[in-house]
């Protein structure tokens, strides 16, 4: 598992501080702290970012604006990224709109505007809007990563690392090879999320990552999955087997 990587674009070092304090309290990650336009794209192009929080005024110029439009036009460069500012001016304002910002919050900045402007930009860059404002969900789902919500953080699961889902009542169980990690999401929601070329269901409890099955055991219904973990295999889920490349 890892933390949620979070870029800070900010020049005044009390105000990089306080952010970084607080995130760094909710566990997420500070990936760098950028004093202006040239290091924030440094900054961005060198490391892991998953999303970014810039002030609109860098050095007494909009670079920050800048920034947010320079990365907006790289193909599959952009990242979702709120904007913290103390400027009411107005024209400043619509030209920061126009870069799609997910959110734009005054200074001096609560912590838990901070914080929810987070989790709301990245449901809304994933396209699976309130989840985090559900009862029933607690759980975004991209290409790459699971990000689960405990407490006021987000927790990123690499779905590379997942070795099977389980069901239990309405929750579902997430088993890596290291962790466990129980969400509340249904096992056909959850599964209609997943790419089905790699995830797969092998009984009415159980998905299962076809990257990690080390053996399967007709006889006894069972798979063998790395590290030794063990899942049901029904008979109704038993055609998954004609789909891989079985050599005799």
């Amino acid at each position: 598992m890892d933390n949620i990587n979070v870029l800070i674009i900010e020049d005044t070092p009390e105000q990089s501080d306080a952010l970084s304090n607080v995130l760094l309290a909710n566990k997420y990650n500070i990936v760098g702290v950028a004093r202006n336009y040239t290091d924030a794209l440094t900054l961005f192009y060198q490391n892991p970012v998953d999303i970014i929080v810039i002030d609109v005024f860098l050095n007494e110029k909009p670079d920050g604006i800048t920034f947010a439009e320079t990365i907006n036009i790289v193909p599959n460069a952009s990242k979702p990224f709120v904007f913290l500012t103390s400027s009411q001016d107005r024209q400043i304002f619509e030209r920061a709109k126009l870069t799609k910002p997910f959110s734009f919050l005054m200074k001096p900045f609560n912590e838990l505007e901070i914080l929810y402007a987070l989790e709301m930009a990245v449901e809304k860059f994933y396209e699976q809007t309130n989840v985090f404002l559900s009862e029933d969900q607690d759980t975004v789902i991209s290409n790459d990563y699971m990000f689960i919500k405990k407490k006021n953080a987000l927790k990123k699961v690499s779905l590379q690392d997942i070795l099977y889902i389980e069901v239990e009542d309405r929750y579902c169980n997430i088993i890596t090879e290291k962790e466990k990690f129980v969400i509340l999401i249904s096992l056909t929601k959850i599964s209609a999320l997943l790419d089905k070329n790699k995830f797969t269901r092998t009984h009415r409890n159980y998905i299962v990552n076809t990257d990690k099955i080390e053996e399967i055991i007709l006889a006894d219904n069972l798979i063998i999955l790395k590290g030794g973990h063990k899942v049901n295999l029904s008979y109704s889920y038993k055609d998954f087997i004609k789909k891989m490349n079985i050599l005799s």
